[in-house]
């Protein structure tokens, strides 16, 4: 199975702190505890009576949604397409069907779904980068087979929302292929997700947060029973930090093998934690932090591996602790996040800790600085988790470490990056 994909990065990709931030909110349902325009609240709208086209009259049904406070004191009931970060910075090329077809898709491992853009979508809902769009036609592939009554559908809490059919088809990953494997068929796709430069996502989470009615199986599950698999071959890994030498430079996934090169290279063993999957995350204990040494209770902390995450979100006390070590940095209501003065240099941040079960992993302090923000200030890498029970370890705490993902005897896994 032994297979590596590079990963390339989205050249239309523009990072923006607060849509990141407020594409986290979407994801997780996460309720802010600090100030900012964004929260969530309910909202309603109205049916209207039978025989009519009209939507007043009817019932008035409610619903939760992302609500955005304007600068004039107003409320906008929910949050807009461009209000929410909807494209990714990396993803990578994988194959489906018989010929092979290839798509970029997004690898998530807070996530359990497998799904990809049909080339049934009408072109209004293809990605606006057209260019780069490859959608999946089942009718092409002879491997393909349909599986019935069986719909799909992720809805999110902005409204947007992604659903279709599913059926199975050969996955090649690198050079191993899995047969079939269940593909959900993207066929109808709200104005979010036309931002999406991907042709889908490859979800890396437990299969009880997948979005399907199906009993159908993620990725990990069904490497777990893959009986062509040595023990040691059930798991996957990710370097998303550019360090390295030569080809250990690019980030990149394996799947089957943990990379001994990009380990030796770190010059630190490989450190494993249990992980908790009953609620279909990769979540392991991390109690304790330091910030230049001092340390900031967290006992009974929990956090998760999200390699869709743009910022590494923790609690209050913590994020707080960490901007108070840095000269000048602030918390911005306007922009609902930590800020750093953006003349700060790289030996004036704090060295962070953040545990990996017992275990504490330096993050590296570039990724601390994550995007401008405001004339003279730049997006913080870190910022709160507001009403989320864990944290959500994300791009810049990934960044700093090699990790490792072992779906057979449940563990996470990471090598500390080496000093560049």
């Amino acid at each position: 199975m032994a297979s590596r994909i590079v990963l390339v990065e989205n050249p239309v990709y523009c990072k923006s702190g607060i849509k990141s931030y407020v594409h986290l909110i979407r994801k997780y349902r996460l309720h802010p505890t600090m100030d900012g325009p964004y929260s969530i609240g309910r909202a309603f709208y109205q049916t209207g009576r039978p025989f009519t086209d009209k939507p007043i009259g009817g019932r008035v049904r409610f619903h939760d949604a992302i609500k955005k406070q304007l600068s004039d004191n107003q409320i906008q009931p929910e949050a807009g397409t461009d209000d929410i970060q909807n494209d990714i910075l990396l993803f990578a090329r994988f194959s489906i069907g018989t010929p092979a077809q290839s798509l970029n898709l997004v690898l998530d491992t807070a996530s359990a779904d497998l799904w990809v853009r049909s080339n049934e979508l009408p072109a209004d809902a293809r990605p606006q980068s057209g260019e780069r769009n490859h959608p999946f036609d089942s009718e092409k592939s002879s491997t393909f087979k349909a599986i019935e009554k069986s719909p799909w559908r992720v809805s999110y809490i902005d409204g947007s929302s992604i659903s279709g059919s599913i059926g199975t088809d050969n996955f090649t990953i690198g050079g191993w292929t899995m047969k079939t494997q269940p593909i959900q068929l993207a066929k109808s796709i709200s104005p979010a997700f036309t931002q999406v430069s991907a042709d889908g996502f490859l979800g890396l989470a437990f299969g009880n947060i997948s979005s399907a009615q199906q009993d159908v199986k993620a990725l990990p599950a069904r490497l777990v029973i893959a009986d062509d698999l040595e023990p040691s071959e059930k798991l996957f890994t990710a370097k998303l930090g550019s360090w390295g030498d030569s080809d250990l430079k690019q980030p990149f996934y394996t799947f089957g093998y943990i990379d001994q090169d990009t380990v030796r290279y770190c010059g630190h063993g490989i450190h494993r934690t249990p992980v908790d999957s009953s609620r279909g995350y990769w979540m392991f204990e991390s109690t304790s932090a330091t910030i230049d040494g001092k340390a900031v209770d967290r006992s009974e902390n929990k956090a998760v591996v999200d390699t869709d995450a743009a910022l590494t979100l923790l609690d209050d006390q913590t994020c707080q602790a960490i901007y108070d070590a840095i000269p000048g940095a602030l918390y911005d209501s306007e922009t609902q996040g930590f800020l750093i003065p953006s003349d700060v240099k790289e030996d004036q941040l704090p060295t962070i800790h953040l545990a990996v079960g017992k275990k504490p992993f330096k993050m590296l302090k570039g990724s601390l600085m994550f995007a401008e923000a405001k004339l003279g200030y730049v997006y913080g890498g870190i910022q709160s988790r507001g009403s989320l029970e864990f944290d959500v370890l994300g791009k810049p705490f990934l960044e700093g470490i090699y990790a490792i993902f072992d779906i057979g005897s449940l563990q996470f896994g990471a090598v500390q990056a080496k000093k560049e």
